[in-house]
């Protein structure tokens, strides 16, 4: 669960441009807390964001305006305010809370690793939250569960990889079979071309030599014709 709290600074100075900025992030943060408890999360952004014109160190601000951007899903923007909130802070236990509420962000994001450093921060400030060593527990089993399916999946490539590779030397062994066949194959049928090849050779030079027998028969023909004695 994400943690919510509602504070108001009570500081005096005496300056009285800081007590007027001042006064700006209180009522700012009243009408945010409001909006925030009626769930007009947008409408508390918008108050919070005013507070954090008033005062940009405003820890209350940036870590209200962290929930309800959360609240939103507005998860980066919610962290980078949880980050402010924790940067400026010195409450061990308002620290407690934003890094709790940090490693909510961090579990949405299914970024298990950096979820558990964050609940581990939170409970460094406040050792007794069982929440926080709850959502610890929780995101260190799916951590180990998503690191569990990340080496299955890549059991799952690696045993795909290997039956692709397979497959393609079973295709490779088959082609050289193939050619392999073929070559044997050849001299018998080289031989038959070669007969075939002679053959047509021998039939065509037959009808070139009749052909020539025809023609000089004719011409003797004509030649004894043409011979006579006049």
């Amino acid at each position: 669960m994400i943690r919510y709290c509602f504070l108001t600074l009570t500081f005096l100075f005496a300056s009285s441009t800081i007590i007027f900025s001042q006064r700006e992030v209180r009522s700012e943060l009243q009408k945010g807390n409001k909006n925030y408890k009626q769930e007009k999360y947008s409408e508390a952004e918008i108050d919070y964001r005013k507070a954090l014109e008033a005062n940009a160190r405003s820890v209350d601000a940036a870590y209200n305006l962290g929930n309800s951007l959360y609240k939103q899903k507005k998860l980066p923007e919610a962290l980078a305010q949880y980050e402010a909130a924790s940067a400026n802070e010195t409450d061990k236990e308002k620290l407690a809370k934003t890094w709790h509420n940090a490693g909510n962000v961090f579990m949405q994001n299914e970024d298990y690793a950096k979820s558990i450093e964050a609940y581990k921060q939170s409970l460094r400030k406040n050792p007794h939250d069982d929440e926080t060593r709850y959502n610890l527990a929780l995101a260190q089993k799916l951590l180990e569960n998503q690191q569990q399916q990340q080496d299955q999946n890549k059991q799952d490539q690696n045993k795909q990889d290997k039956q692709q590779e397979d497959q393609k030397k079973q295709d490779q062994q088959q082609d050289r079979q193939k050619q392999d066949q073929q070559q044997q194959q050849n001299p018998d049928q080289m031989q038959q071309q070669n007969a075939e090849q002679i053959l047509d050779a021998m039939m065509q030079n037959e009808r070139e030599t009749q052909e020539k027998v025809k023609e000089q028969q004719k011409k003797q023909i004509r030649q004894q014709k043409s011979g006579k004695n006049w």
